[in-house]
């Protein structure tokens, strides 16, 4: 089948051009980002303000005190400048039980941020609880800038400069919920943000970013507990506990990794309300965001269609993925008979992707993420060079030829690697592939460059016939 393949040297500028278009629509551009970090009592509006920063509805907002509960971080742009924003749980000097999780991590957050927003409901004033704030602020080497929220009315601009006694400079009057005043503020922000993270924050050097998903209760926050060797995430043995994404560094086999422990995906988004309801969107965000994806599967229960939905959105979105098997301890050899039969029947989709057997709550086996997490990432950054991708192709399609469509044999004129993050491949062809022959191609793509852990995308693009001159 010489015929079927053409090699080097026929392309036009227009296929260079659709190679370009193609690569732009798929990389994605990773740059460092200083963090803002918003910090506050409970129920001062801080997520409020923290929406109000990003133009869009991305924080938990609800009229009742504590909804944010962990440190999150979000992208937002003023004045062509990019930045990150961090919403954290309500700062409590005195905090019990779970609002002594949550002070925590509004304590690393100021420590790692790069500029800190205190805000203060000035319909309230000062309490001893925003004084216990100043006075931790007034001692840190972070520039901090101090917003008196709720300010609607010329009488609460008035009651608002009482803040001064707080001993942290001019307070900003806005209204998060309406925006009066926040383009100021932002202004403000930007003066006082630097163009680049400090190197001391723990971000320097652009750790692989990890997004911890899998169905409600499965032991998300367990694991990122037991990796990080402290509590980082809350962690009740009720489910829900976890409502926003949470980012924690955590140092493992000598490098840095930024997970995100998500909320879990409820059966369909359209049955959550309130609060639910965005965290689940979020969590979709989180996905798209993350760079690998542990899936956790409760081993000990039998493996759902919630399991199965997520890990379609994680292929659907392109990450690489390692499969955590959690709860093994408490798996007996009967359930792990079934269970192999289950992920034979139920996970041809993903056949690619890394496995590890683990138990959050025990430790057992949760140091093999680690390599399963960078065999997964060194497939997911994977480039094939044109030639060597070339000369393999030919000699597949010379063994297994790709099937006629209306008596005509399509054949393929070139292929190139248009991009990597997933490793992307695309076909230009004269005739349309079937999804079957396209899979196929896949297939020997793994067995030939071994992409484990990886979504591999194989795109056909039909060279439209060319006019012959006369």
């Amino acid at each position: 089948m010489t015929d079927t393949f053409a090699g080097d040297g026929i392309w036009s500028d227009e296929t260079d051009w659709e190679i370009a278009e193609f690569e732009g629509e798929q990389d994605a551009e990773h740059v460092a980002m200083p963090t803002l970090a918003i910090v506050g009592r409970p129920n001062v509006g801080k997520s409020t303000l923290v929406n109000r920063i990003l133009g869009r509805r991305e924080a938990v907002v609800e009229d009742i005190p504590g909804v944010t509960r962990d440190r999150i971080s979000y992208e937002a742009t003023w004045a062509g400048r990019r930045f990150l924003v961090q919403d954290t749980g309500g700062w409590e000097p005195d905090a019990k039980g779970l609002q002594q999780s949550v002070a925590r991590q509004a304590e690393v957050a100021m420590r790692t941020a790069d500029a800190i927003l205190v805000v203060v409901d000035a319909t309230v004033g000062a309490t001893s609880t925003d004084e216990a704030v100043a006075k931790v602020l007034r001692r840190s080497k972070t520039p901090v800038i101090l917003v008196a929220n709720k300010v609607d009315n010329q009488k609460l601009e008035a009651d608002a400069a009482e803040l001064w006694s707080l001993g942290l400079g001019e307070p900003r009057l806005v209204s998060a919920a309406h925006g009066r005043g926040t383009g100021d503020l932002l202004d403000d922000v930007l003066a006082v943000l630097p163009e680049t993270p400090r190197e001391d924050s723990g971000l320097h050097g652009g750790p692989r970013r990890v997004a911890l998903v899998g169905k409600p209760n499965v032991g998300k926050s367990s694991l990122i507990n037991k990796l990080s060797g402290e509590e980082r995430s809350v962690v009740h043995n009720v489910a829900g506990t976890t409502v926003d994404p949470v980012d924690s560094l955590v140092e493992l086999g000598g490098k840095p990794w930024k997970f995100v422990d998500t909320a879990g995906l409820r059966r369909k988004v359209g049955n959550a309300s309130g609060h639910e309801f965005y965290a689940s969107l979020r969590t979709k965000s989180a996905i798209e965001a993350a760079e690998v994806a542990v899936m956790l599967i409760d081993a000990s229960e039998p493996i759902t269609e919630q399991d199965l939905r997520v890990i379609s959105m994680v292929a659907e979105t392109g990450r690489a993925l390692v499969i955590a098997y959690n709860k093994w301890d408490l798996v007996d050899e009967d359930r792990r008979e079934m269970l192999e039969r289950e992920i034979d029947r139920e996970m041809v989709q993903v056949r690619w992707a890394q496995r590890v057997n683990i138990s959050a709550h025990t430790g057992r086996a949760v140091q093999k993420l680690v390599p399963a997490m960078e065999t997964a990432l060194e497939s997911w950054d994977k480039r094939i060079s044109t030639g060597r991708l070339n000369n393999w192709l030919k000699e597949v399609i010379a063994a297994t030829p790709p099937p006629m469509r209306g008596g005509r044999l399509p054949r393929v004129l070139f292929a190139t690697q248009a991009s990597t993050r997933p490793p992307t491949f695309v076909l230009f062809t004269t005739g349309f592939l079937e999804a079957g022959y396209r899979r196929f191609i896949e297939r020997k793509l793994r067995e030939e460059f071994n992409f484990d852990g990886s979504p591999v995308r194989v795109n056909v693009r039909v060279r439209e016939k060319r006019d012959r001159k006369k």
